[in-house]
């Protein structure tokens, strides 16, 4: 059995969907309360790959808000993702996909180091951050959305704004070996892995954000936002392909102007249906029968492997060879990336 570790985008969010679930206790609780609710195990799923295989998993609800780490409730964050684990693994999951914050908090904050969950010591073979699929498909984005948009790889600067973490790296690592991109622009707050990423790439030119972006025709944004920073429009290329790879998705409503093509990255669409409620309600997809996040799609491709390993973990472990394996996978089940805006 596959699991999903997810969360609610926001405070409001999780009020309205929370009666919705069957949970109208919650609904009308402030974040205290939010700070202290258990996981709760609140969908039964089942998937069916084209080859026929069908595999059955459950989305477990941190209970999780990112208000938390805004209001600094770091404690609780971390708290929040060692529960949800602890509750999938009491349940006799095989392997679990960290969706959303959950794999950023867990690596962030060292959470390895606490394998003891009351009475559960954590196995974390059992767990995966789902990123090397994540990777995969934003990759798979970058070559076939810039086909239908008229921009050859081999004539395109493309930048990487968050090139040395997990995903970005990897990221950096295909472009590099697996296209013939022109050029790569490396943008990372952290100078000395930036150059480290360099070294390994053996090219990519290391830049700041406002200097990159007008030089680009296509960018790939794989880090957070930092407050204050804004991009203007007017100083992108035109025709300009911009991959959201972020959490949440919110480039395509700051971005609005003819020419910028704005693609939620790191989003698959299954060929058949998924028998789950919990896309429906959430309604974060725009078909939520089909579309989801890689890194969920990548414990299904787990589950449907029988390959019951923590696939993705760590920072910049990412290889291409295994890339190439998750990405053999999920065509093998009739996961594609997504390529509608």
């Amino acid at each position: 059995m596959f699991g999903l570790i997810g969360h609610l985008t926001s405070l409001q969010h999780a009020q309205s969907v929370a009666k919705e679930l069957g949970y109208p206790e919650y609904a009308d609780q402030g974040l205290d309360f939010w700070c202290s609710a258990p996981p709760q195990i609140v969908d039964h799923i089942t998937v069916t790959s084209i080859t026929g295989q069908k595999i059955e998993g459950q989305y477990v609800e941190s209970c999780f808000l990112p208000e938390m780490l805004a209001n600094r409730r770091i404690k609780a964050a971390t708290r929040k993702i060692l529960n949800a684990m602890a509750h999938a693994q009491k349940h006799g999951i095989d392997i679990t996909a960290l969706g959303g914050f959950s794999s950023i908090i867990f690596e962030n904050f060292n959470l390895q180091d606490n394998k003891q969950v009351r009475n559960i010591k954590l196995e974390f073979e059992r767990f995966t951050t789902g990123n090397t699929h994540t990777a995969y498909i934003i990759c798979r984005q970058v070559e076939e959305a810039s086909k239908q948009l008229g921009i050859e790889l081999s004539k395109a600067t493309v930048a990487i704004c968050g090139a040395t973490g997990d995903i970005g790296s990897a990221v950096c690592r295909w472009l590099e070996s697996r296209t013939d991109v022109a050029e790569l622009l490396l943008i990372a707050r952290n100078q000395e892995r930036l150059q480290e990423l360099q070294a390994e790439l053996g090219r990519g030119k290391i830049m700041g954000l406002e200097e990159a972006l007008p030089q680009a025709d296509i960018i790939v944004w794989v880090a957070s936002m930092p407050k204050g920073v804004e991009i203007d429009p007017a100083v992108l290329k035109q025709p300009c392909l911009l991959i959201d790879g972020g959490y949440p998705k919110n480039l395509a409503t700051k971005l609005q102007h003819p020419g910028i093509h704005v693609l939620n990255g790191g989003i698959v669409e299954h060929s058949l249906d998924i028998d789950w409620r919990i896309m429906h309600i959430v309604n974060i997809m725009d078909a939520p029968a089909r579309q989801l996040f890689a890194c969920f799609a990548e414990s299904m491709l787990l589950e449907f492997e029988k390959i019951h390993t923590n696939f993705s973990w760590g920072r910049n472990q990412i290889t291409v060879a295994k890339m190439e394996q998750i990405g053999a996978a999920s065509i093998k089940h009739g996961f594609r990336p997504l390529l509608s805006s």
